[in-house]
């Protein structure tokens, strides 16, 4: 049995005159089912609250106003649930409503407990339906979409597939509705600078992220060991067709080498709090040798922060070439920054570790983002 996250986008679920297209519920409902029945574990990331509200409200566009987004939202919610509950229930598969804030992830005790809570679900046979908690989370309308929620669910509950419902059949070698000798690229085996830039840039009319926003979520998720397909959500079966190893969309394949559930936590859902920039000889150790950063490679600190913060590495120019856990406090850092690790205790009066961040909880970045 097989773990698979699903992600639905707003330009799915709603109609082009506005509102929630309850037959496309239906629709997406029976594929799900079916997929469950196979004996498929899924979980379910949705969008479409926002621009469910938006009906309710009366908006034409898109509101600008964080207010008004949280507002419709709100309203939107319910009536998306709803339509979820009542198309699962003709199937008989269950429905829980979770929605997540970026809290949820970057504090370590709350992911674990997001993860228990979701593995629990799972268990019961009940159909996990994730959305971000838009009505209160500014950061998440202004900044987030949920394509890399889904990456980061994907991650979160080790899934095995991230399937993410596109309107196109999946990624092109130009921009379909413009170009009609544009060819679908079927297998991608590496997330380069070339792909991305085939997948162009920002938005549709409702949701917050197009192809470019989803291929970023794919290189996340890829990171985990994850397969990751891109398909057309508006084919009825295609999500069948897909689990029944008919060739569908774009694939994109998981890394030789995986990133463990911790350092993917690391990675793409802990916020750091500061920057450490690091002389040549700390930055080889990091990117050659794979090491520990220790306090002699430390130039200087940017931002205050706490011991167990996220903070970012950097080289002398800026660039940021890692992201860890820190073992000190930005005051400590700026006190033992360039010693010896034999200096520290008598540096501070005390010593935590001889390594402001050790190599089990740091994660290179530099070929990542």
């Amino acid at each position: 049995m097989s773990r698979i996250v699903v992600k639905i986008g707003s330009n799915i679920l709603t109609k082009k005159t506005g509102g929630l297209d309850t037959k496309r519920v239906d629709q997406l409902a029976a594929d799900i089912s079916s997929a469950a029945a196979m004996g498929h574990e899924i979980a379910v990331v949705s969008s479409g609250a926002v621009a469910a509200g938006m009906k309710k409200l009366g908006l034409k566009t898109k509101p600008k106003e964080i207010q008004l987004k949280q507002a419709a939202a709100a309203i939107g919610q319910s009536a998306l649930m709803w339509a979820y509950e009542k198309a699962f229930a003709e199937h008989k598969t269950k429905v829980a409503q979770v929605l997540m804030t970026s809290d949820d992830f970057s504090d370590r005790t709350r992911y674990l407990n997001s993860k228990n809570t979701l593995m629990t679900l799972l268990s019961f046979n009940v159909l996990p339906i994730i959305n971000e908690n838009d009505t209160v989370s500014t950061n998440e309308i202004k900044f987030g979409d949920n394509d890399q929620l889904a990456a980061l669910v994907s991650g979160l509950i080790d899934a095995d597939r991230l399937v993410i419902l596109s309107d196109v059949d999946g990624l092109y070698t130009s921009d379909p509705s413009k170009d009609k000798g544009a060819k679908l690229i079927s297998e991608v085996y590496l997330i380069d600078s070339k792909i991305e830039l085939l997948a162009g840039g920002s938005g549709s009319a409702v949701g917050t992220g197009g192809m470019y926003s989803k291929v970023l979520a794919a290189k996340k998720a890829v990171s985990y060991g994850i397969n990751v397909n891109i398909i057309n959500g508006k084919k009825k079966g295609a999500l069948v067709k897909l689990l029944k190893s008919v060739k569908t969309g774009t694939e994109f394949f998981p890394n030789k080498t995986r990133i463990s559930s911790k350092k993917g936590w690391i990675a793409y859902a802990v916020r750091p709090k500061g920057l450490l920039i690091l002389d040549d000889g700390a930055v080889t150790a990091l990117l050659k040798s794979g090491k520990s950063l220790l306090p002699s490679g430390v130039r200087s600190v940017e931002g205050q922060f706490e011991q167990g913060d996220a903070v970012y590495c950097a080289d002398s120019s800026g660039t940021r070439i890692a992201k860890g856990i820190s073992n000190y406090s930005s005051g400590d850092i700026l006190r033992i920054a360039g010693k010896k690790t034999s200096e520290i205790e008598s540096a501070l009066g005390y010593k935590y570790s001889d390594e402001i961040i050790h190599r089990d909880n740091l994660v290179v970045t530099a070929q990542q983002t």
